[in-house]
């Protein structure tokens, strides 16, 4: 009988079959889907929803040229309130991501589950604090929340820099990205337009045919930090946008399968502009 030796090459070609897919980029992400930040020996890995909410958070610091250490002290703080998930539940009245309370003046139940509306309410507290700067973590986090554990923020401190330096471009090159199932939706320049400009306010863009979105970068420091920054909030929002790639001197990341890769050299990526493809 012929049988066994059918099967085991059917089963062999089958093997081969999904092996060709996952390299050509094809099938299911051969691992599950999170985002990670490495900085120094620092690693931080978080759900895709925790890190949309963290790179809103650090999106909406640079838009108001916060300080990144604004921008440590707002990730520790949701990292011990909610986890970065943005809950609909919380101590009596407590909601969001930083569980604000409506009774305390935060603002609507509607208003403290908008992570861009939250954040921005964290922000305003904290600017008021004078030298928040170069406070612990934990006593700026404090003076906005008034929790009942004011050390509690302190353990979330290390993960936060980190978080905070690659999500406001300290970090370049690469230093946060994303293992991603890759978008079940087509991606419009007009949609991701939008996504950016909520997130950073008015960017230059400019469309190139159907398929890509471009960020002019300004030349020096500020310039880069911001585009890396950008290219952060890209990769963690690629699949509710639609973006297949995003590509910054001389990195590429891709999305889907291939995005288990991170960030790959890619000489054709250029420093003077942020390029979004979409999907």
């Amino acid at each position: 009988m012929r049988t066994k030796p059918l099967l085991a090459a059917v089963i062999l070609a089958l093997v081969a079959g999904l092996g060709f897919m996952l390299y050509r980029g094809f099938g299911p992400v051969p691992a599950a889907a999170q985002c990670t930040t490495k900085v120094g020996d620092v690693t931080v890995s978080l759900e895709p929803d925790q890190a949309r909410n963290a790179t809103i958070i650090a999106a909406i610091g640079v838009r108001r040229g916060l300080p990144a250490r604004a921008v440590s002290i707002a990730l520790a703080t949701a990292m011990q309130e909610s986890k970065l998930h943005n809950l609909d539940y919380g101590d009596r009245d407590s909601l969001g991501l930083f569980q604000q309370r409506p009774s305390q003046g935060w603002g609507t139940q509607k208003q403290v589950q908008n992570p861009y509306y939250a954040t921005n309410a964290f922000y305003d507290v904290l600017a008021k604090i004078e030298g928040f700067e170069s406070m612990k973590i934990t006593d700026a986090a404090q003076k906005v929340q008034r929790s009942a554990f004011p050390d509690a923020y302190q353990a979330h401190a290390t993960d936060a820099r980190a978080m905070a330096s690659a999500m406001t471009g300290y970090s370049p090159g690469g230093a946060f990205s994303c293992v991603s199932e890759g978008s079940t939706q087509s991606g419009s320049q007009a949609t991701v337009a939008r996504g950016l400009t909520r997130a950073y306010g008015k960017l230059q863009t400019r469309n190139v045919g159907d398929s890509a979105l471009i960020v002019p970068v300004d030349k020096g420091a500020d310039g880069a930090r911001l585009a890396w920054s950008i290219a952060a909030f890209a990769v963690a929002h690629a699949d509710r946008l639609g973006i297949d790639a995003v590509s910054f001197d001389a990195h590429t990341w891709s999305n889907g399968a291939r995005s288990s890769r991170g960030w790959q050299a890619d000489k054709s990526a250029s420093a003077d502009q942020l390029r979004l493809r979409l999907h």
